[in-house]
């Protein structure tokens, strides 16, 4: 769930991820005020971390005239670009074709006779799209005038200075841009046998025999189909009493009924997970009130969330406050409670998204450098499922507008009756709108079906401005046949939101 593309340097501007943006010319930085020690090396700016929120901020100081140090530990690109968006969705895309050929009658096609899973040959194709990708990172920071990208690990000892190995370095302002890790909570067992991470299981050379997959949420549900679509017996086993628990009950049944359409066995109420050998594998206890107490699998993958990586920079010696989960507190201007100390992305718990972190270094350069006062509560939620048929939210859910108490409409279109779904023989899923009765204006949106995450986006500047509804079902002509062109007739069709009746 973590969305970018490589990043080159194109005549000053960022290209790549994002719709290429040409700044404005930015104002220079004020003077120093710090006192610099004879061996520290100063900078105007130091960014910790080069994700998908560093280097861009990096590129807008770089031409505001500043002296910036971007300092990574480990790989340029982030998590995105090494681990995360880039990576899986490139596995979900060879996931896709291996489908497609095995289900190629659908479409009146003769699969081929010989057929199989090359999975080496899949991780090798990862490998080049995620490496490339992050050099050409690493070749836009280095191109940078005035920026120094320095590879070690960055850590505090005093609010103004960091040590990286033996380099000391001193700045009038941080940004911290560190990202985040697996995290396993309550999994009992971890150090009894071997286990996957959303990284390690895409370095596999052999296709698992049967993955179980501990966590039913966004991760775990992309690998777990996309390992299913490879060949391997899948079992997700989820904690709660249903798959993930963000979402509407209607749309988490219908995720699960797509899920288990394809093979996949889901369990769900495990409330107590635990881990041991078995074997040549591993047992994974469940304990749900129905089916067998414990699930046997060559591999294990635990996708049950993450952490911020903000546990070894020395932020107490800078005074850095951290939530209970390990998040840097921030303000509604992504300042920490030292203000010369900003976060943005993973670590500072107000996103766990690509383009979250893109907006965080939109919000910051902008109140840094264009005189605008631009906070992180006026951040509409948008995000995607890479499920296949994905899933995509803006908005609020049906369930967060009933407690919101306020009157409201709704319009719901199953992708049986949209055109597009029926031509590509994929009509799993439905379209979902919520409207506020009284101003008119959209207050969320769901798209669980083919080409969803690309149709939702259609709606979101009227929903971020509050705009009234009636400005998509009175615009242009859109195309047809597209899933988009669905949205307004949905929203022709609005009627009340009915009483619930699913109290989760």
């Amino acid at each position: 769930m973590w969305e970018t593309e490589g990043v080159k340097r194109v005549e000053g501007v960022a290209e790549g991820r994002c719709p290429v943006r040409r700044w404005q010319t930015p104002r220079r930085s004020s003077s120093r005020s710090i006192a610099v020690s004879p061996s520290s090396e100063t900078f105007d700016a130091i960014v910790i971390g080069a994700g998908q929120a560093g280097p861009a901020l990096a590129e807008r100081m770089s031409q505001a005239g500043w002296r910036v140090a971007v300092v990574e530990r480990s790989r340029v690109g982030g998590t995105c670009v090494n681990t995360g968006c880039i990576p899986t969705k490139a596995m979900v895309a060879s996931a896709h074709a291996a489908w497609v050929v095995r289900e190629a009658a659908r479409w009146g096609i003769r699969p081929p006779e010989r057929f199989g899973v090359d999975l080496p040959a899949v991780v090798a194709r990862k490998d080049r799209i995620s490496g490339q990708s992050r050099r050409n990172v690493e070749q836009w920071l280095r191109g940078m005038a005035n920026v120094e990208l320095v590879m070690g690990h960055a850590r505090f000892i005093d609010p103004h200075t960091i040590t990286v190995g033996e380099r000391r370095l001193r700045a009038d302002r941080f940004f911290l841009n560190v990202g985040g890790r697996p995290a396993q909570p309550g999994v009992e067992g971890l150090d009894a046998v071997p286990w996957l991470t959303n990284a390690s299981i895409m370095a596999l050379q052999e296709l698992p025999r049967h993955l179980v997959v501990v966590g039913g949420s966004y991760i775990g549900l992309e690998f777990a189909q996309m390992f299913r679509r490879f060949g391997s017996a899948v079992t997700v086993v989820q904690r709660g009493p249903r798959l993930v628990p963000r979402e509407d009950a209607d749309v988490a049944e219908a995720l699960r009924a797509i899920l288990e359409q394809e093979g996949l066995t889901i369990r769900t109420g495990a409330e107590c997970v635990k881990l041991a050998p078995s074997g040549e594998g591993v047992a994974v206890q469940v304990n749900c009130q129905t089916g067998e107490p414990e699930v046997h699998g060559s591999h294990v993958l635990i996708a049950t969330g993450r952490r911020p990586n903000t546990d070894d920079l020395g932020l107490d010696l800078a005074g850095v406050r951290l939530d209970e989960r390990g998040h840097v507190v921030v303000d509604d201007r992504l300042r920490s409670s030292v203000p010369h100390i900003w976060a943005l992305g993973d670590c500072n718990g107000r996103g766990a998204f690509t383009h979250t972190a893109w907006n965080d270094f939109e919000i910051t350069a902008a109140n840094l450098f264009d005189g605008a006062d631009r906070g992180v509560g006026d951040r509409v939620v948008t995000y995607a499922l890479y499920t296949d048929p994905p899933l995509a939210r803006i908005g609020l859910s049906e369930r967060e507008v009933r407690a919101s108490g306020r009157a409201a409409l709704i319009g719901t279109r199953p992708m049986t009756r949209v055109g597009r779904a029926i031509e590509k023989g994929e009509t799993e899923g439905f379209i979902k709108l919520l409207v506020d009765a009284d101003s008119k204006a959209i207050l969320g949106a769901t798209v669980l079906g083919v080409d969803g995450d690309e149709a939702v986006q259609s709606l979101l500047d009227v929903i971020a401005s509050g705009r009234p509804y009636t400005e998509v079902t009175a615009g242009g002509v859109r195309i047809h046949p597209t899933v988009s062109e669905l949205l307004p007739t949905v929203l022709q069709a609005l009627k009340p939101l009915p009483p619930a009746t699913d109290p989760g």
